[in-house]
């Protein structure tokens, strides 16, 4: 709810581009239904300017220490899920031990081993900053491994 990170990636000629990433982030001394607004407006600006064909969001831990995260969280997806909906982009979910495994090889991989990751696909020269935007990446970078592993590879006759 206090920053929620984004990223655009796109597959060209085989490989991995960057073409945007950065914050959302509410003004933390507002309440939580204009917080939510602003998530809304800003994440639905990005969706606008991008025109992805998917969003992918992470699902929720199935377990939290502070059960007020976890119902945050809650809101927050769903105000990601609406702009979706509401700009008829499909939206997908993954889990974070799947985003984990697509990209380092195990699903209790260190934060900083993602980071390392993200950097080197996208062949940045830093890893991106703040970690929500490397999160970010990182789910986007793993969903589309998930989805082409799931194409069958076309025959050439």
């Amino acid at each position: 709810m206090r920053v929620t990170g984004y990223g655009a990636i796109e597959r060209r000629n085989g490989a991995i581009a960057l073409l945007e990433a950065g914050v959302v982030a509410p003004n933390a001394r507002a309440s939580l239904e204009e917080r939510l607004r602003e998530l809304h407006a800003g994440i639905a600006e990005v969706i606008a300017q991008i025109e992805p064909t998917s969003i992918v969001i992470e699902e929720l831990y199935t377990s939290y220490k502070n059960p007020r995260t976890a119902l945050l969280m809650c809101h927050a997806r769903g105000v990601l899920c609406l702009a979706g909906a509401q700009a008829g982009v499909a939206v997908h979910t993954l889990a974070h031990s799947r985003v984990k495994r697509a990209l380092v090889g195990s699903g209790s991989a260190r934060k900083e081993q993602v980071n390392a990751m993200v950097k080197h696909l996208l062949q940045l020269r830093r890893a991106p900053s703040p970690n929500d935007v490397s999160d970010a990446l990182a789910l986007a970078l793993a969903f589309l491994n998930v989805c082409e592993s799931r194409v069958p590879e076309r025959s050439v006759r």
